[in-house]
């Protein structure tokens, strides 16, 4: 069953045409992800379906409900969580005060457990639940930003590049959480740069390309294609 459904948006930063007519959707349960180059679109597709921007035509629905004028705050109620790009966690804070920020559309009296949940998840934040979370490592910065997502319970959770200037040791762990997450029920949808990585997770992929999708599949198969590869894989 499709849990969102993107249809023919059109999304401009004023007179500049970002996104021309994109469509896709993702089913309950799935990884799907969307490959390209920088500057391909894919973030500004991803901040549209989370609410941060407006098409200026076309429909997103998510669990057959419109979403195009739901502002962003609202989308977390509805079970939409957004990992941004560059993590933007609360620098100041610590990690434990960061997953309460996460859990603020919560009933007070479950934050506490969902907390404990996170910890068990990522066992690295619970080694440093006092610490400012901005004397963090890069790849702890990054668990951290999608536990504090984690903590609204979302049906779908959307993630924005999670392997940006991480080493290569790092960003397999990274994806290995999202695997973990996947198993555990949750629904992905992924924006990488990192199209091997991406690939090897999905379950689905669209290609995008300064601002259209050019190309679409079961990820495996994308992995294979000749085209693919030569754009996005360095071969």
């Amino acid at each position: 069953m499709s849990l969102l459904k993107v249809d023919d948006i059109h999304v401009y930063y004023g007179a500049i045409h970002a996104i021309k007519g994109v469509s896709f959707e993702v089913n309950e349960g799935e990884i799907v992800t969307l490959i390209g180059a920088n500057g391909a679109g894919k973030s500004t597709t991803l901040n549209t379906v989370a609410g941060l921007l407006k098409p200026r035509s076309g429909l997103i629905t998510f669990d057959g409900k419109p979403l195009n004028n739901v502002p962003a705050a609202k989308t977390v109620s509805l079970g939409m969580a957004l990992c941004p790009e560059g993590r933007r966690i609360f620098q100041q804070m610590t990690v434990k005060e960061n997953l309460e920020m996460g859990g603020y559309t919560r009933p007070a009296k479950e934050v506490p457990a969902s907390i404990e949940e996170m910890f068990e998840r990522f066992p690295r934040l619970k080694e440093r639940e006092k610490q400012i979370a901005g004397t963090l490592s890069g790849g702890e910065q990054q668990m951290l930003a999608i536990a504090r997502a984690m903590m609204s319970k979302p049906r779908l959770l959307m993630l924005d590049e999670p392997s940006m200037g991480l080493a290569p040791i790092l960003v397999e762990q990274i994806f290995d959480i999202i695997k973990e997450l996947h198993a555990a029920g949750v629904t992905i949808l992924l924006i990488e740069q990192n199209a091997q990585a991406a690939l090897s997770v999905a379950d689905r992929a669209y290609v995008m390309e300064t601002g259209n999708i050019t190309m679409e599949g079961p990820a495996d198969e994308l992995l294979h294609n000749d085209d693919v590869r030569k754009a996005y894989l360095g071969d």
